[in-house]
């Protein structure tokens, strides 16, 4: 499994247009194969900060859903809203490996 992490910059005038951005990606990715973890968005400290955490059961999954991106009309609705709202000032992408709790179930004490 692997975990993208995106690290977003916003503008903070533009909240619920992240908001309805952000509403459209986890429909995606849950419907074509991901798992969204959701968006963490600014509650306190800096207010141009938000988070998304998605996981696909590979790369080559997450690939697969990459393809879509341009093509399919739901794909370009979603960055319809970004482009034109302006909400996402720049972003950056890290894959992951998660360690989940299920992960750990069982770990004896004492370890």
């Amino acid at each position: 499994m692997i975990t993208c992490v995106v690290d977003y910059r916003i503008d903070p005038g533009q909240i619920a247009a992240f908001e309805r951005f952000a509403r459209a990606w986890i429909y995606l990715v849950n419907k074509h194969g991901g798992q969204h973890h959701g968006y963490f968005l600014p509650s306190e400290g800096a207010s141009d900060r938000a988070l998304a955490l998605f996981s696909f059961e590979s790369l080559a999954a997450y690939e697969r859903y990459r393809q879509l991106f341009g093509v399919d009309a739901e794909f370009i609705e979603a960055d319809r809203i970004r482009d034109a709202s302006g909400c996402v000032i720049r972003y950056e992408r890290t894959f992951m490996r998660p360690l989940l709790p299920a992960d750990v179930a069982g770990f004896p004490e004492g370890f």
